[in-house]
């Protein structure tokens, strides 16, 4: 016999997920909803545009430059076909050696947090309110990048970025020397091709306050 007593489990549907995550994005500001977007299609867009590995990783193609001057050639050849690609390696290095800093990492979204709340995503006719008292635009800046000055020469942070951006360059100008482009269709590269990116400038600054 069933007890009259008994507790029903709630059960929750799959038709609620959408909802919550509609209402997730909703509670999200306008601005920053704008930035996500605009960098997330950027990326996308970039990526898309990025030749098959297997033509940069193909190892019968790899051949000794006969001289300083043919190693310049192929580098300018190999970096105008494989540009996608190439940033795409300088930037996976440079996250990988920030994973292996995490003091590091933590200082540098720190200061990228720094500049888009207080800076780039604040509405211009707000004024910044900092314990009391209220910050200018000029005041703001001037603090912004004192503190970029101070995070990245007297940290790990500047050390951590400047010897991964030259292993990747590194690698970059090794892997362009060394690859014989001669069986890459260079006239088919796109000159938009660096799409990858485009929202780092001033179109995002812009961006950002419309939204608002």
């Amino acid at each position: 016999m069933v007890s009259s007593d008994q507790h029903v489990l709630p059960v929750s549907t799959a038709a609620q997920a959408p909802m919550v995550t509609a209402a997730v994005a909703e509670s999200q500001p306008p601005a920053v909803r704008a930035l996500v977007n605009r960098v997330t299609e950027t990326v996308r867009d970039g990526l898309s545009r990025s030749r098959p590995w297997s033509e940069l990783l193909d190892r019968s193609a790899f051949t000794k430059p006969d001289s300083l001057a043919e190693a310049a050639t192929r580098f300018r050849k190999n970096s105008s076909y494989f540009r996608v690609n190439y940033v795409c390696i300088v930037s996976l290095i440079l996250a990988c050696s920030l994973l292996a800093h995490p003091f590091s990492l933590v200082l540098l979204l720190c200061l990228a947090a720094s500049w888009l709340f207080f800076y780039l995503l604040r509405p211009s006719d707000q004024p910044l309110v900092l314990f009391g008292r209220s910050f200018s635009d000029l005041e703001t800046l001037g603090a912004l990048i004192l503190s970029t000055i101070a995070v990245i020469f007297l940290t790990s942070v500047g050390s951590v970025l400047f010897s991964a951006l030259m292993i990747g360059v590194a690698a970059v100008c090794v892997h362009g020397a060394f690859r014989a482009p001669d069986d890459l269709f260079l006239h088919e590269q796109d000159p938009a091709a660096v799409g990858i990116l485009s929202f780092i400038g001033g179109p995002t600054t812009s961006a950002a306050p419309s939204a608002v």
